[in-house]
């Protein structure tokens, strides 16, 4: 989904500069690693070498069963390849993909591509653009005690193409009704999928009594600390003139923008609300207050223009709702009639993912990006233990703790700052009135503690062995360039505004490629409060004659890294999420891709190229990695006069048959791929 540029004004900077890090750091803690970006930097910073800053953390051992493919080439324009290619010896083929009936006891129609969607049809199907993705095996006799053919999919529904799923060339243009904004709330949300592997090929059990579609209206509580306050209390009135809202602030309907994911230990799903900013918007007067400046909230919103039709989503008619978004959301795929639970106690913000980790003492942590630009990476460390023994104990472990933010520091060490009411001036004369406000506000909790601006943080992953963290930061083209500026610490800057100068942990101006980077805890105790960090690698193309874009990947070049996932052996996976047309500044790069790295060596293989205009994102395997699913979003995306100008996948068969390989194909879809090797072999080993 786009994050829209907003050049308001905004206060000067407080960050360091370049040349302050350079005079503090210090030379004692620089380790150097071959083949990191040397002379390019060199050059551009006047002889200062980032290598000073690439190595530390280092500590992830070579993956059980090492890399075994070889990396495939890119998929470039203009003959680039509609549809999903792997190495030699793996097959993609379609699983699920949008419109599919997703097993529902009472059954649903399939898409009739023909035709506008029906809300109806639609809380019964496969939403639109998969995401996050996560497989929770049913249990089984034997090793391990849990099955590898059969279980449970779920997938998160980014958001809508308005065009597509109204079946209009000119979306923005039709009058908006009532049943136009149900349908494409619909559309938003979760697919919970019974998935069984039959006679060698992997399919969607229908029917099934654990099918559920969770969608922008399903009812769902509101816990920790911002639960019944004021700032959540809602009343409004609603299309058919009646008083509506939630008075006590504990319950909502629904949730929308879910991009990355979690899971957790005690079998729970975590989807989390990304651009919920932009699903908002109004048709009455508007001036931003800071709180909606800062997260992004406008009068337009994205062009959902789901306010003009149900004034929940007018901001001015209703102005708390927005602060009812934003939140980790807590599901039991394993219980359809369980009511989902905004976790609170997580904080705020455009989440990409919350990925739960266990110490070694059952110590519980939370990693947590917040998708756009100069933003922060946040922890979360649960006030109580992981009980593996007791389910129903750990239900509402989520609720209690305590919310940290990150601050970077030179010297290639860092700090969990605690985003605690009353603490490092979080207090009532700054704007916090209490906890409650202080996780609904916090991102501007974390301006007022001075947390390091980053470049998009997104997908964070975890080694399943050292607990080491690794994160993506997407891009950045506001990073280093001028007027210098930075988030004002009283919350006032406007989202993703901000011009900060280059910095240790976001080395390169003009960030057009984006870089990975990693933490290990304190004595690997993820309760720690301080951190030794390094980059893992600069993105980039190494045929581009600008220095700052050549990056240091060892092996095959990609951009704009989003998707991260370590697989049982610790291979490393990273999906790409750029334009995906193979022009520009991707001429030699092409379409986004899978590819996979080895975090003791930093080698990256290209092991998956994907049709075009699509984003690759969303990866998990079956437990014994014999069978891996990845979803593609928005195939043949920014389209103009037509539904199938850039792509006709999933239905044109370059991955095998779908549910509509018999129709005309006068739409791409979003899909879910299952890989699989020829050999039955773990995916990626040797």
């Amino acid at each position: 989904m786009p994050h829209p540029d907003n050049d308001a004004s905004i206060n000067p900077s407080r960050n360091e500069s370049i040349r302050e890090i350079i005079d503090r750091v210090d030379p004692s803690r620089r380790r150097f690693m071959k083949g990191s970006l040397g002379a390019g930097m060199l050059a551009a910073f006047g002889g200062f070498s980032l290598d000073a800053f690439v190595g530390v953390a280092r500590a992830a051992p070579a993956p059980a069963g090492g890399i075994g493919f070889g990396s495939i080439p890119p998929s470039l324009a203009p003959a680039m390849f509609d549809g999903v290619k792997v190495p030699a010896g793996y097959t993609p083929r379609i699983l699920s993909s949008w419109g599919d009936p997703i097993g529902h006891l009472s059954g649903a129609p399939q898409l009739d591509p023909n035709v506008a969607q029906a809300e109806a049809d639609q809380l019964k199907q496969d939403g639109m653009n998969h995401d996050g993705i996560h497989f929770f095996p049913f249990p089984a006799a034997g090793a391990g005690g849990v099955s590898n053919e059969r279980g449970l999919l779920v997938t998160n529904h980014e958001y809508t193409d308005e065009g597509i799923l109204h079946h209009e060339l000119s979306p923005g243009t039709t009058p908006q009704t009532l049943a136009r904004v149900r349908v494409s709330q619909a559309a938003h949300g979760i697919s919970v999928k019974e998935v069984r592997k039959v006679a060698g090929a992997w399919t969607v059990v229908r029917p099934s009594p654990l099918a559920r579609r969770i969608s922008s209206n399903t009812p769902m509580m509101i816990s920790g600390p911002a639960a019944g306050h004021p700032l959540m209390k809602t009343s409004h009135t609603d299309e058919n003139g009646n008083a509506a809202g939630d008075a006590n602030g504990t319950r909502v309907l629904g949730t929308v923008n879910n991009c990355a994911h979690g899971h957790t230990p005690w079998g729970t799903y975590l989807t989390c609300e990304e651009n919920w900013n932009g699903n908002f918007g109004t048709t009455l007067a508007f001036t931003a207050d800071a709180n909606e400046r800062r997260y992004g909230v406008s009068a337009a919103g994205f062009g959902y223009r789901w306010h003009e039709a149900d004034p929940r989503w007018d901001v001015r008619k209703n102005p708390n709702e927005p602060n009812r978004f934003g939140w980790v959301v807590e599901i039991d795929p394993w219980n359809p009639n369980s009511m989902p639970m905004k976790r609170t106690a997580l904080g705020r913000f455009k989440h990409e993912g919350a990925w739960v980790v266990v110490g070694a003492d059952n110590s519980v942590a939370v990693y947590l990006g917040d998708d756009e630009r100069n933003e922060y990476i946040y922890k979360f460390v649960c006030s109580n233990k992981y009980n593996p023994a007791n389910r129903a104990a750990n239900r509402n472990l989520l609720d209690s703790g305590t919310l940290y933010v990150a601050k970077l520091n030179s010297d290639m060490t860092g700090r969990w700052i605690a985003l605690v009411w009353n603490q490092n001036g979080l207090t009532p004369a700054n704007g916090f009135a209490d906890q409650g406000e202080v996780v609904i506000k916090a991102r501007m909790a974390g301006d007022r503690v001075g947390a390091t601006m980053m470049d998009r943080p997104e997908w964070i992953a975890v080694h399943p062995v050292t607990r080491e963290a690794y994160i993506t930061l997407t891009n950045n083209n506001r990073r280093g360039s001028n007027p210098a500026s930075a988030n004002a610490a009283d919350g006032s800057t406007a989202a993703a505004s901000a011009r900060p100068a280059v910095d240790a942990a976001n080395p390169r101006p003009i960030n057009d490629y984006g870089h990975i980077l990693r933490w290990r805890e304190t004595g690997g105790n993820v309760s720690a409060t301080t951190f030794e960090w390094d980059i893992f690698v600069e993105c980039g193309d190494r045929l581009d004659p600008d220095p700052n874009h050549k990056g240091n990947i060892m092996g095959d070049d990609l951009g704009a890294p989003d998707g991260l996932w370590f697989d049982k052996d610790g291979r490393l996976w990273i999906q790409t999420d750029q334009t995906g047309d193979g022009l520009g500044p991707w001429a030699n790069i092409g379409s986004n891709t899978m590819s996979c790295a080895d975090p003791s060596t930093r080698e990256v293989r290209r092991f998956l190229t994907s049709p075009p205009n699509c984003e690759v994102t969303g990866v998990v395997t079956t437990p014994d990695g014999r069978a891996m699913f990845v979803n593609i979003q928005h195939p043949g995306e920014d389209w103009s006069g037509g539904f199938t100008q850039k792509s006709t996948w999933p239905d044109n068969g370059n991955n095998g048959p779908t549910t509509l390989s018999t129709s005309p194909v006068i739409k791409p879809r979003a899909s879910t791929v299952v890989i699989t090797r020829d050999d039955g072999g773990v995916i990626g080993a040797a």
